[in-house]
């Protein structure tokens, strides 16, 4: 029996307004719930859940699929249950400058403790300069100086006493102390020593060099005495600064007292300031008396030596409890594990403890970090340096590069923090299949899959999840409610963007535009509920703003530039469909297909494989249909036939394989000299035994020819054929059903080959008989299986009859020899 067109109720799958159990979407509850992602869902709660190492999750799905939301919700739902993490400060190393101490502290009271150290420098400014200008330091410190100046003035006196009584005089000289002769109390030049009797010089020289020893043993002892002096100034000086600072040291102690890490950087705080109590003092004399610009650099350093007493809080929880979740946006190696900023100060970069930035890890150390794959795969080192902290399980500060050894410069070395966090990346799929395949690491790290669907299931259940979900859309949007009718036209596209009218798609980003284009349209009509209407013109609009290279290759055929026939019959000749993608819109184009057949050795010759532009997919269509002949019609014989199939007028490269049924149906009109009606296209691809299967976007394919006859005008012998496994996915416009209504297009859902040519052909198939394989007797006679074989019988033997007479040979260019 020939096959008639599909019925209308099969090229679309309406949504009953009756059966959403709602007027409008201002009668539903929020739906807080994901939708057709129970897969995901359970993956998510379960990395959630777990704390083992390397439990982390990849999020993988395609973009829209709501895969961000339903992170963020989870993620936010464990962290509010979760205890809040510490903080994170570091503070100044005073053994070892280069390398500032992570100190952790209770959470939310890092800020009070840097307060506190603020508040302590601010003290110890005011208190330890009015200690060293009170009575008491002051009198201890003259005891001291008096002390020395008394012991070098007693020991110098008896020296002096004793040269005076030898007439030796002891005199202060700008480099030190000299011993001279004196006479009657005044001191003689040497013309006059030398005039004096040899025995008396002999005697005083004798005495000079005596008190001379003396002299100079007490000057070997200024140096210690004056160490001594220091010390005991440097003693005072400690015990001074001991009394101002130490009760207020105390005083902290006292209110850290839960916190060992602050206690024991108390100690050192109290141990550098008595050390360095110079820091607080006023500027010296000597400094005063330097230049200004010289003075204030010595000014700027000692500034910079004041900040060794402050806290750098890198992490504070002080605002809210639970866990952090943070959503790093732009993650580069700086951002993602911190970074240290340095500050030009005369001529140079310097740097501190005090300039390092917390990255990603240690915002969200106790918590949750969430990044995109994308955006952290095209960063340099950000992804190496994420996996190294992961394995580690510390956060190191280091420039970027520094691990390869690329930067030297000397810098500082922060004390890496403990790490415990959940991190969650979010990708495409191939992005995560990539990565599991091309690195080890990663699979260690990353042993959670979430994978999003991009579909659903067409079910009342679904179907009410996703009215109760664009109603909360519109609410959150601040949009206008949606009447049911809406909802249901909202339901049908959903199932247009799935290409199948038994799933729906799970892209909520473009279901989300699609009601906001809808308010839009509402709104322009002033209308306070949106309608089916303005759905469906939201939909029209958008298809407007995108196709304007269909509407040109529509033109194009119209005017038979592009040559695409829609009536009349040809053997040979077939309108392939082919989908074209242009960013997010997709349309159907029709291409001519056409074949020669000739004598020659069983090639079938594809034209866009031999000029390198048609793809693999294309090319394997092409081998499958050689297969199917050589299979049917090869039983008794080589086939003794060369063909060649082209796509007429294609400038760029075709790919797949879903023109391999219209390529054979050319393949078999040629050979069998059977005309094909122009008013029909095909699309479908075709096994090595002859049943047709299934392609992508149909319902684009059936819409692109359509349109191409519609310009022409509808003559009621225009149509398409699909394969039968495509009726399914049909979701057809509202005027390409309308015209199959009235008969003036037909669609046609075909299971295998030999149906497919009979519609086109109008002739029978024909299956084979029992009776005689020569000449393709075994196949029904007014067949079009039997004028193949006849055919190819006919050439068969002609081969051999020029095969014989040629000697066994060819000469490579008729029909028994090459090609």
């Amino acid at each position: 029996m020939p096959l008639t067109p599909l019925s209308c109720d099969r090229l679309y799958t309406p949504c009953p307004e009756d059966r959403l159990g709602f007027e409008t979407t201002k009668e539903l509850p929020d739906q807080d719930e994901t939708v057709g992602q129970d897969r995901a869902v359970e993956a998510v709660d379960f990395g959630i859940g777990i704390r083992a190492d390397g439990f982390n999750i990849f999020a993988a799905g395609p973009e829209g699929t709501g895969k961000t939301s339903l992170i963020r919700h989870f993620i936010g739902r464990a962290a509010e249950q979760q205890p809040r993490p510490s903080d994170w400060a570091y503070v100044h190393n005073f053994d070892d400058p280069n390398c500032p101490r992570a100190l952790r502290l209770p959470g939310g009271r890092a800020r009070d403790f840097q307060r506190a150290m603020d508040r302590l420098v601010e003290d110890m400014q005011a208190a330890i300069p009015a200690a060293f200008e009170g009575d008491e330091y002051r009198t201890r410190r003259q005891a001291i100086e008096d002390e020395f100046k008394e012991r070098q003035e007693k020991a110098f006196g008896e020296i002096q006493d004793k040269a005076r009584e030898n007439g030796v005089a002891l005199v202060r000289t700008p480099q030190a102390l000299a011993l001279a002769p004196m006479k009657d109390g005044e001191v003689i030049s040497p013309e006059d020593f030398n005039e004096l009797p040899e025995d008396e010089r002999k005697q005083r020289k004798d005495t000079m060099e005596h008190l001379q020893e003396e002299l100079e043993q007490q000057m070997r002892q200024l140096p210690r005495w004056e160490r001594e002096q220091r010390e005991k100034v440097r003693a005072l000086d400690e015990e001074v600064t001991e009394y101002a600072v130490g009760h207020q040291i105390d005083d902290l102690k006292e209110q850290w007292k839960d916190c060992p890490a602050v206690l024991k950087h108390l100690d050192r705080v109290r141990s550098a300031i008595v050390e360095r109590v110079e820091d607080f003092l006023p500027e010296s004399e000597e400094l005063r008396q330097l230049p200004s610009a010289l003075r204030q650099q010595v000014g700027g350093r000692k500034e910079l030596r004041l900040d060794d007493y402050k806290v750098n809080v890198l992490v504070g929880h002080e605002n809210g409890n639970g866990a952090p979740v943070v959503v790093e946006d732009h993650p580069t190696q700086p951002n993602v594990i911190g970074r240290i900023e340095h500050q030009q100060q005369y001529g140079a970069l310097v740097t501190n403890f005090t300039l390092i930035r917390p990255g990603a890890l240690h915002r969200a150390n106790g918590g949750y970090l969430v990044i995109d794959a994308r955006k952290l795969l095209m960063q340099p080192f950000a992804y190496e340096d994420l996996k190294r902290a992961l394995r580690n399980k510390e956060a190191r500060i280091e420039a970027p590069g520094s691990a390869w050894g690329i930067f030297t410069t000397t810098s500082l070395e922060p004390e890496p923090i403990p790490l415990d966090l959940k991190v969650v990346l979010i990708g495409e799929p191939m992005v995560y299949y990539l990565l599991s395949h091309h690195d080890p690491e990663f699979r260690e790290l990353f042993k959670v899959q979430a994978d999003f669907d991009f579909r659903m299931h067409r079910t009342d259940e679904t179907v009410t999840k996703l009215a109760h979900l664009l109603g909360t859309m519109a609410r959150r949007d601040g949009l206008k409610p949606l009447h049911r009718s809406a909802v249901a036209r909202a339901v049908e596209q959903a199932a247009r963007l799935a290409d199948d009218s038994e799933r729906l798609t799970t892209h909520m980003g473009s279901l989300g535009d699609l009601i906001r284009e809808a308010d839009y349209w509402a709104g322009k009509r002033g209308a306070e509920v949106v309608e089916r209407a303005d759905v469906q013109t939201a939909i029209d609009a958008k298809t407007y703003r995108t196709d304007r290279v269909r509407e040109h290759i529509q033109e194009e055929i119209a005017r038979g530039t592009l040559l695409v026939d829609t009536e009349g019959e040809k053997a040979g000749q077939i309108n392939g469909l082919a989908v074209l993608q242009l960013g997010t819109f997709a349309f159907g184009r029709p291409s001519r297909i056409t074949c020669r057949a000739r004598m020659g050795r069983g090639e079938v010759l594809d034209i866009e494989r031999e000029v390198q532009t048609g793809g693999a997919l294309h090319s394997k269509g092409v081998m499958i249909l050689s297969g199917f002949l050589a299979a049917r019609f090869g039983q008794s014989g080589p086939l003794s036939l060369n063909a060649s199939l082209v796509f007429e007028q294609s400038y760029g490269l075709i790919d797949g394989d879903s023109a391999s049924c219209a390529e054979l149906y050319a393949l078999l009109s040629a050979l069998a000299e059977a005309p094909i009606r122009q008013g029909l296209a095909v699309t479908g691809s075709v096994n090595q035994f002859g049943q047709v299967q299934a392609i992508g976007g149909v319902n684009e394919k059936v819409e692109g020819f359509f349109d191409v006859c519609a310009a022409r005008g509808l003559t009621g012998d225009q149509g398409v054929l699909i394969p039968a496994t495509n009726v399914k996915h049909l979701m057809l416009r509202e005027d390409v059903r309308q015209a199959c209504a009235d008969g003036r297009f037909h669609i046609y859902a075909v299971d295998t080959v030999d149906e497919g040519i009979e519609i086109l052909t109008g002739i029978p198939a024909g299956a084979p008989t029992e009776s005689g394989i020569d000449g393709g007797s075994e196949w029904p006679t007014g067949t079009i299986n039997r004028r193949v074989a006849a055919r190819l019988a006919a050439w068969r033997r002609r081969v051999m009859e020029l095969t014989r007479a040629g000697g066994g040979g060819g000469n490579g260019n008729g029909p028994g020899g090459g090609r």
